[in-house]
């Protein structure tokens, strides 16, 4: 069983929303050169530290880690990382020898996360530590019980192993309902000059073509608690509009979109507003040509946003991978029992999300390391 030490954390953005420290594992199988394992730790929606197989590294991503905790985490957690590798390499060998893809070339994932939750005013607590294979539950933590519980019949063997494995079950439970929570507070102390500040968002109107989706493009605001609407003569508009998914910024900070689809003729005949809320900042800019950013216009502050997206790009492809497991607790397995392999939709999604991050990885490193700081657990 592979054994765990500290988590990483997450924590929500409103005061009222539980606290939550949080790690995502991801092992990789196959043809292909994305690191073979990789360790992501996020606190309150903020990544505070990576790790990956290829470098070996664990670096520190936030101020408040590196000075608070920065050489003691990093000589504690490196090597049980590196350790933690071939545990995952052997789980992937044995979830592949289950479901009979021994001879497979193709990529496959294992991947775990776990963590805990707190919230503040009520003094409540959650646990979580699931495993995935390929973008499907594979086996859990029943919290209550202390006991496996397996989604999928392939499963069942190491349940039984590690059902077994009284020592590590004992520690399982007093890690996540003492040490996780008291390590949450910890960090959530560490970082409470960044996680209780309010940044008002900068607001622009981007359009690629002139045929093109006008944007109302929200960014480096933090909390991430923002609304982005499109009004057509002052009553928002539903129709014709895409909004897009609060992204994080490399410097902590959010961004979000919100899409406005139109023919010429509504633009001329109607009047369209970008409101923006944001905490107690209301922040409206009326359509019209002259406010409209294009590509053909260059603004200094443009720098900022596009490695900004870098970053979240990075991330939601990260998350995009974890969303093949864990997470897709919607979908059900066959009656029989039975859960087949990655079908092939989700085997293209998979490379794509490998081949992107690769991307942005490369053109990361020709800019200065995005991600140099890792996790640990």
């Amino acid at each position: 069983m592979i054994s765990f030490c500290l988590l990483f954390l997450w924590i929500p953005i409103t005061s009222a929303a539980p606290h939550s420290m949080k790690y995502l594992y991801t092992a990789v199988s196959g043809d292909t050169d994305f690191p073979e394992f990789m360790v992501v730790g996020l606190l309150d929606d903020h990544q505070f530290v990576y790790f990956d197989s290829n470098t070996k590294t664990l670096g520190l991503t936030t101020e408040w880690m590196k000075k608070k905790a920065g050489k003691y985490y990093r000589k504690l957690y490196t090597e049980p990382l590196i350790n933690q590798h071939e545990g995952f390499k052997n789980l992937i060998t044995f979830a592949k020898k289950q479901f009979n893809q021994t001879q497979s070339k193709a990529v496959h994932t294992i991947q775990n996360l776990y963590g805990c939750e707190w919230n503040d005013e009520t003094e409540l607590q959650d646990y979580f530590h699931h495993y995935g294979y390929d973008g499907e539950d594979f086996i859990s933590l029943d919290m209550k019980t202390v006991r496996w519980i397996t989604s999928v019949q392939q499963a069942d063997t190491i349940k039984q192993k590690w059902d077994d494995n009284s020592k590590n079950l004992h520690y399982l439970k007093w890690y996540f309902t003492k040490e996780c929570i008291d390590t949450l507070k910890k960090y959530l102390n560490f970082a409470s000059s960044v996680l209780k500040r309010i940044v008002p968002p900068s607001v622009s109107l981007l359009q690629k073509t002139p045929s093109s989706p006008v944007t109302c493009h929200a960014t480096g605001f933090y909390p991430s608690g923002v609304t982005v609407s499109w009004q057509k003569d002052g009553q928002e508009q539903h129709e014709d509009v895409l909004h897009g998914e609060i992204l994080p910024n490399d410097d902590g900070t959010f961004q979000k979109s919100a899409h406005l689809t139109m023919d010429c003729d509504e633009w001329k005949n109607n009047n369209y507003t970008c409101v923006v809320e944001h905490k107690e900042n209301i922040i409206a800019i009326r359509l019209d040509q002259s406010v409209i950013k294009t590509n053909s216009d260059k603004p200094p502050e443009s720098g900022p946003i596009i490695i900004g997206v870098v970053v979240a790009v990075i991330l939601l492809a990260l998350i995009t991978i974890a969303g093949f497991i864990m997470w897709n607790r919607k979908r059900t397995v066959s009656d029989d029992g039975s859960n087949p392999s990655m079908t092939q939709q989700n085997q293209i999604q998979l490379e794509v999300s490998l081949s992107l991050i690769k991307q942005v990885m490369r053109e990361a490193e020709k800019r200065g390391p995005l991600l140099k700081d890792n996790e640990t657990s």
